[in-house]
Protein backbone atom coordinates (compact mmCIF):
# COMPACT_ATOMS: atom_id res chain seq x y z
CA UNK A 1 0.00 0.00 0.00
CA UNK A 2 1.54 3.15 -1.30
CA UNK A 3 2.45 6.18 0.99
CA UNK A 4 -1.47 8.12 -0.68
CA UNK A 5 -3.73 4.83 -0.10
CA UNK A 6 -2.58 4.91 3.75
CA UNK A 7 -2.83 8.69 3.84
CA UNK A 8 -6.49 7.96 1.97
CA UNK A 9 -7.11 4.86 4.24
CA UNK A 10 -6.35 7.57 7.65
CA UNK A 11 -8.66 9.91 6.41
CA UNK A 12 -11.58 7.94 6.06
CA UNK A 13 -11.34 6.38 9.65
CA UNK A 14 -10.91 9.67 11.27
CA UNK A 15 -13.98 10.59 9.26
CA UNK A 16 -15.84 7.95 10.27
CA UNK A 17 -14.80 8.56 14.49
CA UNK A 18 -17.01 11.50 13.65
CA UNK A 19 -20.22 9.67 13.34
CA UNK A 20 -21.96 8.33 16.20
CA UNK A 21 -24.96 6.33 14.69
CA UNK A 22 -24.33 3.25 12.59
CA UNK A 23 -27.35 1.79 10.85
CA UNK A 24 -26.90 -0.71 8.04
CA UNK A 25 -30.35 -2.13 6.22
CA UNK A 26 -31.41 -4.62 3.36
CA UNK A 27 -32.30 -3.17 -0.47
CA UNK A 28 -35.57 -2.17 0.85
CA UNK A 29 -34.60 -0.29 3.70
CA UNK A 30 -35.30 -3.01 6.30
CA UNK A 31 -33.27 -2.62 9.56
CA UNK A 32 -30.66 -5.22 10.23
CA UNK A 33 -27.86 -3.61 12.80
CA UNK A 34 -28.40 -1.12 14.98
CA UNK A 35 -25.82 0.37 17.06
CA UNK A 36 -25.72 1.95 20.38
CA UNK A 37 -25.11 5.41 18.77
CA UNK A 38 -28.43 5.04 17.03
CA UNK A 39 -30.35 4.69 19.93
CA UNK A 40 -28.88 7.65 21.35
CA UNK A 41 -29.86 9.49 18.52
CA UNK A 42 -33.11 8.32 17.55
CA UNK A 43 -34.97 6.84 20.97
CA UNK A 44 -35.65 3.56 19.72
CA UNK A 45 -33.90 0.13 21.32
CA UNK A 46 -32.92 -2.60 18.45
CA UNK A 47 -35.07 -4.50 19.62
CA UNK A 48 -37.65 -2.16 18.48
CA UNK A 49 -37.30 -1.81 15.23
CA UNK A 50 -34.33 -4.45 13.87
CA UNK A 51 -36.40 -6.47 11.33
CA UNK A 52 -39.53 -4.90 12.35
CA UNK A 53 -38.81 -1.14 10.91
CA UNK A 54 -37.47 0.59 8.12
CA UNK A 55 -35.20 3.11 8.00
CA UNK A 56 -37.77 5.21 6.52
CA UNK A 57 -39.02 5.43 10.15
CA UNK A 58 -36.45 8.00 10.87
CA UNK A 59 -37.17 10.59 8.13
CA UNK A 60 -40.01 13.02 7.17
CA UNK A 61 -42.17 11.47 4.83
CA UNK A 62 -41.47 14.36 2.34
CA UNK A 63 -37.73 13.67 2.56
CA UNK A 64 -38.31 9.74 1.96
CA UNK A 65 -40.03 10.84 -0.97
CA UNK A 66 -38.25 13.24 -2.58
CA UNK A 67 -35.03 12.80 -2.11
CA UNK A 68 -34.05 9.34 -0.19
CA UNK A 69 -33.86 7.56 -3.75
CA UNK A 70 -31.10 9.77 -5.68
CA UNK A 71 -28.94 9.55 -2.48
CA UNK A 72 -29.04 6.39 -2.50
CA UNK A 73 -28.50 5.55 -6.07
CA UNK A 74 -25.43 8.81 -5.81
CA UNK A 75 -23.83 6.45 -3.34
CA UNK A 76 -24.08 3.24 -5.70
CA UNK A 77 -22.55 5.51 -7.89
CA UNK A 78 -19.59 7.22 -6.39
CA UNK A 79 -19.63 4.61 -3.44
CA UNK A 80 -20.48 7.13 -1.00
CA UNK A 81 -23.06 9.70 -0.63
CA UNK A 82 -23.11 12.66 2.21
CA UNK A 83 -25.93 15.28 3.03
CA UNK A 84 -27.10 17.45 6.00
CA UNK A 85 -30.44 16.48 6.49
CA UNK A 86 -33.25 16.43 9.01
CA UNK A 87 -34.37 12.88 11.46
CA UNK A 88 -37.46 12.45 13.47
CA UNK A 89 -36.76 11.42 17.02
CA UNK A 90 -38.78 8.62 18.73
CA UNK A 91 -41.04 11.23 20.61
CA UNK A 92 -41.02 13.35 17.65
CA UNK A 93 -39.20 15.65 17.71
CA UNK A 94 -36.68 17.34 14.82
CA UNK A 95 -32.89 16.24 14.57
CA UNK A 96 -30.56 18.11 12.59
CA UNK A 97 -27.93 16.13 11.31
CA UNK A 98 -25.22 14.88 8.97
CA UNK A 99 -25.35 11.31 6.97
CA UNK A 100 -23.05 9.59 4.94
CA UNK A 101 -24.49 6.93 3.41
CA UNK A 102 -22.50 3.87 1.38
CA UNK A 103 -23.70 0.48 -0.12
CA UNK A 104 -22.73 -2.61 1.18
CA UNK A 105 -21.74 -5.87 -0.69
CA UNK A 106 -21.35 -9.67 0.52
CA UNK A 107 -20.17 -12.49 -1.83
CA UNK A 108 -23.44 -14.39 -3.53
CA UNK A 109 -22.31 -17.38 -5.33
CA UNK A 110 -18.73 -15.91 -6.04
CA UNK A 111 -20.38 -12.77 -7.23
CA UNK A 112 -19.71 -9.34 -5.22
CA UNK A 113 -23.59 -8.59 -4.87
CA UNK A 114 -24.87 -5.35 -3.37
CA UNK A 115 -27.21 -6.63 -0.01
CA UNK A 116 -28.12 -3.62 1.01
CA UNK A 117 -26.96 0.18 2.76
CA UNK A 118 -24.71 1.76 5.61
CA UNK A 119 -25.89 5.04 7.31
CA UNK A 120 -23.53 6.79 9.60
CA UNK A 121 -24.95 9.40 11.19
CA UNK A 122 -23.97 12.50 13.63
CA UNK A 123 -25.96 15.10 15.35
CA UNK A 124 -24.79 18.52 13.95
CA UNK A 125 -24.94 20.62 17.46
CA UNK A 126 -26.65 24.09 18.02
CA UNK A 127 -28.85 24.07 14.37
CA UNK A 128 -31.67 24.71 13.87
CA UNK A 129 -33.31 21.94 12.22
CA UNK A 130 -35.54 24.37 9.79
CA UNK A 131 -32.32 24.71 7.86
CA UNK A 132 -31.06 21.22 7.07
CA UNK A 133 -34.21 19.85 6.16
CA UNK A 134 -34.17 19.42 2.48
CA UNK A 135 -36.07 21.44 -0.08
CA UNK A 136 -39.10 19.93 -1.18
CA UNK A 137 -38.60 19.52 -4.87
CA UNK A 138 -41.94 21.17 -6.97
CA UNK A 139 -43.49 17.55 -7.29
CA UNK A 140 -43.51 16.50 -4.35
CA UNK A 141 -47.47 17.45 -3.26
CA UNK A 142 -48.57 15.67 -6.78
CA UNK A 143 -45.91 12.24 -5.48
CA UNK A 144 -47.76 12.86 -2.28
CA UNK A 145 -51.35 12.78 -3.34
CA UNK A 146 -50.39 9.50 -5.56
CA UNK A 147 -48.97 8.03 -2.43
CA UNK A 148 -52.38 8.77 -0.15
CA UNK A 149 -55.03 7.64 -2.70
CA UNK A 150 -52.90 4.79 -4.76
CA UNK A 151 -53.89 6.80 -7.52
CA UNK A 152 -52.52 3.58 -9.75
CA UNK A 153 -54.30 0.89 -8.86
CA UNK A 154 -57.52 2.92 -10.66
CA UNK A 155 -57.00 0.92 -13.54
CA UNK A 156 -58.92 -1.74 -11.58
CA UNK A 157 -61.70 0.42 -11.85
CA UNK A 158 -61.21 2.19 -15.64
CA UNK A 159 -60.86 -1.40 -17.36
CA UNK A 160 -64.12 -2.53 -16.25
CA UNK A 161 -66.22 0.45 -16.82
CA UNK A 162 -64.83 1.17 -20.30
CA UNK A 163 -65.38 -2.31 -20.92
CA UNK A 164 -68.74 -2.27 -20.15
CA UNK A 165 -69.61 0.68 -22.13
CA UNK A 166 -67.57 -0.74 -25.53
CA UNK A 167 -69.58 -3.75 -25.21
CA UNK A 168 -73.09 -1.72 -24.83
CA UNK A 169 -72.50 -0.29 -27.66
CA UNK A 170 -71.08 -2.44 -30.28
CA UNK A 171 -72.72 -4.85 -30.74
CA UNK A 172 -74.02 -5.77 -26.98
CA UNK A 173 -77.74 -3.96 -26.39
CA UNK A 174 -77.63 0.10 -27.45
CA UNK A 175 -77.08 1.93 -30.65
CA UNK A 176 -73.63 2.67 -31.72
CA UNK A 177 -75.11 6.61 -32.11
CA UNK A 178 -76.98 6.68 -28.74
CA UNK A 179 -73.40 6.93 -27.15
CA UNK A 180 -73.44 10.26 -24.87
CA UNK A 181 -70.08 11.17 -23.90
CA UNK A 182 -71.09 13.27 -21.10
CA UNK A 183 -72.87 10.87 -19.20
CA UNK A 184 -69.81 8.60 -19.68
CA UNK A 185 -67.31 11.01 -18.15
CA UNK A 186 -69.66 11.40 -15.21
CA UNK A 187 -69.97 7.76 -14.64
CA UNK A 188 -66.12 7.39 -15.28
CA UNK A 189 -65.49 10.09 -12.54
CA UNK A 190 -68.30 8.38 -10.22
CA UNK A 191 -66.60 5.10 -10.10
CA UNK A 192 -63.19 6.51 -10.03
CA UNK A 193 -64.15 8.39 -6.71
CA UNK A 194 -65.59 4.99 -4.96
CA UNK A 195 -62.42 3.17 -5.73
CA UNK A 196 -60.46 5.93 -4.15
CA UNK A 197 -62.60 6.31 -1.32
CA UNK A 198 -62.04 2.66 -0.87
CA UNK A 199 -58.50 2.70 -1.49
CA UNK A 200 -58.26 5.51 1.64
CA UNK A 201 -60.63 3.96 3.68
CA UNK A 202 -58.92 0.90 3.53
CA UNK A 203 -55.77 2.38 4.45
CA UNK A 204 -57.30 4.23 7.39
CA UNK A 205 -59.10 0.86 8.85
CA UNK A 206 -55.72 -1.53 8.35
CA UNK A 207 -54.65 1.47 10.63
CA UNK A 208 -56.61 1.31 13.37
CA UNK A 209 -56.39 -2.62 13.44
CA UNK A 210 -52.60 -2.14 13.54
CA UNK A 211 -51.75 -4.44 10.62
CA UNK A 212 -49.88 -2.28 8.58
CA UNK A 213 -47.61 -0.92 11.76
CA UNK A 214 -47.09 -4.79 11.93
CA UNK A 215 -46.51 -5.20 8.20
CA UNK A 216 -42.30 -5.29 7.71
CA UNK A 217 -42.27 -7.18 5.10
CA UNK A 218 -44.59 -4.78 2.73
CA UNK A 219 -43.48 -4.77 -1.16
CA UNK A 220 -43.59 -0.69 -1.43
CA UNK A 221 -46.06 0.43 -3.79
CA UNK A 222 -47.72 -2.68 -4.14
CA UNK A 223 -48.76 -4.63 -0.50
CA UNK A 224 -48.75 -3.18 2.68
CA UNK A 225 -51.15 -0.23 2.40
CA UNK A 226 -49.92 3.40 0.87
CA UNK A 227 -47.87 3.59 4.48
CA UNK A 228 -49.29 7.48 4.24
CA UNK A 229 -49.92 7.77 8.20
CA UNK A 230 -46.11 6.04 8.56
CA UNK A 231 -44.45 8.46 6.49
CA UNK A 232 -46.43 11.26 8.17
CA UNK A 233 -47.85 13.04 5.14
CA UNK A 234 -51.11 12.60 6.23
CA UNK A 235 -52.77 12.22 9.73
CA UNK A 236 -55.53 9.70 10.54
CA UNK A 237 -58.24 11.93 10.81
CA UNK A 238 -57.14 13.63 7.61
CA UNK A 239 -57.11 10.68 5.56
CA UNK A 240 -60.96 9.59 7.16
CA UNK A 241 -61.85 12.72 5.68
CA UNK A 242 -60.73 12.22 2.72
CA UNK A 243 -62.16 9.53 2.49
CA UNK A 244 -65.12 10.56 3.15
CA UNK A 245 -64.76 13.30 0.67
CA UNK A 246 -64.54 10.81 -1.91
CA UNK A 247 -68.00 9.28 -1.22
CA UNK A 248 -69.59 12.88 -1.29
CA UNK A 249 -68.04 13.56 -4.97
CA UNK A 250 -69.03 9.80 -5.85
CA UNK A 251 -72.68 10.51 -4.53
CA UNK A 252 -72.65 13.60 -6.76
CA UNK A 253 -71.96 12.13 -9.45
CA UNK A 254 -74.79 9.30 -8.75
CA UNK A 255 -77.05 12.14 -8.06
CA UNK A 256 -76.53 13.42 -11.48
CA UNK A 257 -76.93 10.44 -13.34
CA UNK A 258 -80.43 9.18 -11.22
CA UNK A 259 -81.91 12.64 -11.88
CA UNK A 260 -79.71 14.95 -13.91
CA UNK A 261 -80.67 15.27 -17.60
CA UNK A 262 -80.48 11.60 -18.04
CA UNK A 263 -83.25 10.43 -14.92
CA UNK A 264 -82.12 6.84 -14.69
CA UNK A 265 -83.20 6.66 -10.93
CA UNK A 266 -83.42 4.92 -7.99
CA UNK A 267 -82.28 1.63 -9.65
CA UNK A 268 -78.83 2.87 -10.00
CA UNK A 269 -78.58 3.00 -6.40
CA UNK A 270 -78.27 -0.42 -6.24
CA UNK A 271 -75.12 -0.59 -7.96
CA UNK A 272 -73.43 2.33 -6.53
CA UNK A 273 -74.85 0.96 -2.85
CA UNK A 274 -72.97 -2.10 -3.51
CA UNK A 275 -69.99 -0.16 -4.19
CA UNK A 276 -69.59 2.15 -1.64
CA UNK A 277 -70.66 -0.62 1.25
CA UNK A 278 -68.08 -3.14 -0.18
CA UNK A 279 -65.39 -0.96 -0.28
CA UNK A 280 -66.26 0.47 2.81
CA UNK A 281 -66.85 -2.78 4.64
CA UNK A 282 -63.71 -4.51 3.05
CA UNK A 283 -61.73 -3.60 6.05
CA UNK A 284 -63.83 -1.69 8.18
CA UNK A 285 -65.51 -3.64 11.33
CA UNK A 286 -67.90 -5.32 12.13
CA UNK A 287 -67.60 -7.03 8.83
CA UNK A 288 -63.88 -6.31 8.04
CA UNK A 289 -64.65 -8.93 4.50
CA UNK A 290 -60.50 -9.18 4.03
CA UNK A 291 -60.58 -10.99 6.97
CA UNK A 292 -63.11 -13.50 6.24
CA UNK A 293 -61.51 -16.45 4.87
CA UNK A 294 -62.14 -15.72 0.73
CA UNK A 295 -65.24 -12.96 1.51
CA UNK A 296 -62.66 -10.04 1.02
CA UNK A 297 -61.34 -11.46 -2.21
CA UNK A 298 -64.73 -12.46 -3.28
CA UNK A 299 -66.14 -9.08 -2.92
CA UNK A 300 -62.77 -7.28 -4.97
CA UNK A 301 -63.97 -9.34 -8.27
CA UNK A 302 -67.61 -9.03 -8.31
CA UNK A 303 -66.84 -5.46 -7.31
CA UNK A 304 -64.60 -4.65 -9.73
CA UNK A 305 -65.69 -7.09 -12.52
CA UNK A 306 -69.48 -7.73 -12.80
CA UNK A 307 -71.00 -4.69 -10.97
CA UNK A 308 -68.92 -2.31 -12.75
CA UNK A 309 -69.18 -3.79 -15.81
CA UNK A 310 -73.35 -4.10 -15.22
CA UNK A 311 -73.59 -0.93 -13.06
CA UNK A 312 -72.06 1.08 -16.07
CA UNK A 313 -74.57 -0.42 -18.78
CA UNK A 314 -77.25 0.27 -16.66
CA UNK A 315 -75.81 4.20 -15.97
CA UNK A 316 -75.16 4.11 -19.77
CA UNK A 317 -78.25 2.89 -20.97
CA UNK A 318 -81.24 2.45 -18.43
CA UNK A 319 -81.11 -1.42 -18.86
CA UNK A 320 -80.01 -3.95 -16.01
CA UNK A 321 -78.17 -6.81 -18.46
CA UNK A 322 -77.47 -10.10 -17.36
CA UNK A 323 -75.24 -10.27 -20.27
CA UNK A 324 -73.44 -7.03 -18.79
CA UNK A 325 -72.26 -8.93 -15.21
CA UNK A 326 -70.74 -11.97 -17.32
CA UNK A 327 -68.73 -9.49 -19.82
CA UNK A 328 -67.24 -8.35 -16.60
CA UNK A 329 -66.39 -11.94 -15.24
CA UNK A 330 -62.99 -12.03 -17.01
CA UNK A 331 -61.56 -8.90 -15.70
CA UNK A 332 -62.76 -9.51 -12.04
CA UNK A 333 -60.98 -12.62 -12.21
CA UNK A 334 -57.50 -10.68 -12.94
CA UNK A 335 -58.13 -8.10 -10.50
CA UNK A 336 -58.55 -10.60 -7.56
CA UNK A 337 -55.28 -11.76 -8.82
CA UNK A 338 -53.76 -8.27 -8.51
CA UNK A 339 -54.96 -8.94 -4.87
CA UNK A 340 -53.99 -12.72 -4.13
CA UNK A 341 -50.28 -12.09 -5.15
CA UNK A 342 -50.20 -8.75 -3.10
CA UNK A 343 -51.61 -10.95 -0.02
CA UNK A 344 -48.16 -13.25 0.11
CA UNK A 345 -45.85 -11.05 1.44
CA UNK A 346 -48.33 -9.87 3.89
CA UNK A 347 -49.54 -12.66 5.34
CA UNK A 348 -47.46 -13.24 8.69
CA UNK A 349 -48.55 -10.01 9.61
CA UNK A 350 -51.61 -9.99 8.42
CA UNK A 351 -52.53 -13.26 10.45
CA UNK A 352 -50.97 -11.62 13.52
CA UNK A 353 -53.75 -9.09 13.37
CA UNK A 354 -56.35 -11.04 12.50
CA UNK A 355 -56.73 -10.42 9.03
CA UNK A 356 -56.79 -14.09 7.87
CA UNK A 357 -57.73 -14.00 4.21
CA UNK A 358 -57.88 -16.46 1.55
CA UNK A 359 -54.28 -16.71 1.21
CA UNK A 360 -53.12 -16.56 4.48
CA UNK A 361 -55.97 -19.68 5.32
CA UNK A 362 -54.39 -21.36 2.62
CA UNK A 363 -50.95 -20.84 3.19
CA UNK A 364 -48.93 -19.53 -0.01
CA UNK A 365 -47.44 -22.68 -1.30
CA UNK A 366 -50.67 -23.66 -1.44
CA UNK A 367 -52.11 -20.28 -2.96
CA UNK A 368 -49.79 -20.50 -5.73
CA UNK A 369 -52.62 -22.86 -7.15
CA UNK A 370 -54.79 -20.35 -6.91
CA UNK A 371 -53.39 -17.90 -8.25
CA UNK A 372 -52.99 -20.42 -11.37
CA UNK A 373 -56.45 -21.14 -11.03
CA UNK A 374 -57.22 -17.45 -11.34
CA UNK A 375 -55.23 -16.94 -14.44
CA UNK A 376 -56.73 -20.42 -16.21
CA UNK A 377 -60.14 -19.09 -15.09
CA UNK A 378 -60.01 -15.48 -16.92
CA UNK A 379 -59.12 -17.08 -20.37
CA UNK A 380 -61.51 -19.94 -20.41
CA UNK A 381 -64.46 -17.41 -19.04
CA UNK A 382 -63.76 -15.13 -22.27
CA UNK A 383 -63.91 -18.32 -24.44
CA UNK A 384 -66.90 -19.15 -22.55
CA UNK A 385 -68.70 -16.15 -23.44
CA UNK A 386 -67.77 -15.71 -27.12
CA UNK A 387 -69.26 -19.48 -27.65
CA UNK A 388 -72.26 -18.54 -26.01
CA UNK A 389 -72.91 -15.31 -27.71
CA UNK A 390 -72.23 -12.96 -25.20
CA UNK A 391 -69.20 -10.87 -27.17
CA UNK A 392 -67.77 -10.73 -30.38
CA UNK A 393 -65.07 -12.94 -31.97
CA UNK A 394 -62.97 -9.44 -31.38
CA UNK A 395 -62.70 -10.82 -27.35
CA UNK A 396 -60.16 -13.86 -28.37
CA UNK A 397 -57.65 -11.28 -29.15
CA UNK A 398 -57.55 -10.88 -25.23
CA UNK A 399 -56.05 -14.97 -25.79
CA UNK A 400 -52.28 -13.88 -27.06
CA UNK A 401 -51.31 -12.87 -23.29
CA UNK A 402 -51.84 -16.47 -22.58
CA UNK A 403 -47.69 -16.62 -22.80
CA UNK A 404 -47.79 -13.73 -20.44
CA UNK A 405 -50.17 -14.92 -17.81
CA UNK A 406 -48.01 -18.85 -18.17
CA UNK A 407 -44.68 -16.45 -17.34
CA UNK A 408 -46.40 -14.86 -14.42
CA UNK A 409 -47.91 -18.37 -12.87
CA UNK A 410 -43.96 -19.40 -13.15
CA UNK A 411 -42.72 -16.75 -11.17
CA UNK A 412 -45.24 -17.26 -8.54
CA UNK A 413 -44.12 -21.10 -8.28
CA UNK A 414 -40.64 -20.36 -7.93
CA UNK A 415 -40.70 -17.02 -5.93
CA UNK A 416 -43.56 -17.29 -3.90
CA UNK A 417 -41.66 -16.86 -0.56
CA UNK A 418 -38.57 -14.56 -1.63
CA UNK A 419 -38.79 -10.88 -2.25
CA UNK A 420 -38.33 -11.01 -5.94
CA UNK A 421 -41.96 -11.77 -5.86
CA UNK A 422 -42.29 -7.95 -6.18
CA UNK A 423 -41.39 -7.88 -9.67
CA UNK A 424 -44.62 -10.50 -10.38
CA UNK A 425 -46.99 -7.74 -7.96
CA UNK A 426 -45.79 -5.33 -10.27
CA UNK A 427 -46.46 -7.03 -13.75
CA UNK A 428 -49.90 -8.73 -12.93
CA UNK A 429 -50.98 -5.31 -12.52
CA UNK A 430 -49.56 -4.40 -15.89
CA UNK A 431 -51.15 -7.93 -17.21
CA UNK A 432 -54.45 -6.92 -16.26
CA UNK A 433 -54.71 -3.71 -17.91
CA UNK A 434 -53.21 -5.21 -20.95
CA UNK A 435 -55.82 -8.10 -21.24
CA UNK A 436 -58.10 -5.57 -20.28
CA UNK A 437 -57.45 -3.58 -23.47
CA UNK A 438 -56.92 -6.04 -25.56
CA UNK A 439 -60.15 -7.44 -24.90
CA UNK A 440 -62.24 -3.93 -25.57
CA UNK A 441 -60.28 -2.97 -28.33
CA UNK A 442 -61.31 -6.75 -29.82
CA UNK A 443 -64.75 -5.76 -28.88
CA UNK A 444 -64.79 -2.44 -30.49
CA UNK A 445 -62.87 -3.34 -33.52
CA UNK A 446 -65.27 -6.25 -34.79
CA UNK A 447 -68.62 -4.60 -32.66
Amino acid sequence: MNTQQDQNLSESEEKDKEYISVVTCDMEGRIETFGEGASEIFGYSPEEVIGKKRVSAFSPGKVVLGHVNTWLKTACEKGEFETDTTFIHKDGHSIPAHIRITPTFSIIDGVKTQIGYCGKTKILEGVDPKTTMPKDPWWIKMLSALVITRLPFLSATWIPVILGAVWAFNGGIANPGAFDWSLFGVVFLGASFLHLAANTFNDYFDWQAGTDQANNDYFLQYTGGSRAIELGIITEKGLFRLASSFIVLAAVCGIAVMFGPWSRGLDLLYYAAAGALGGFFYTAPPLKLSARRGLGELTIGLLFGPVLTMGTVYALTGIHSQAAFLVGIPVGLLTISILWVNEFPDVPSDIATGKVHLVAALGIKNARWGYLTLMAACFVVIYLLYQNGVVNQGALLSLIVLPAAAYLTYRVFSDYDKRELAKTCANTIYFQMVAGLLLILGISLLG
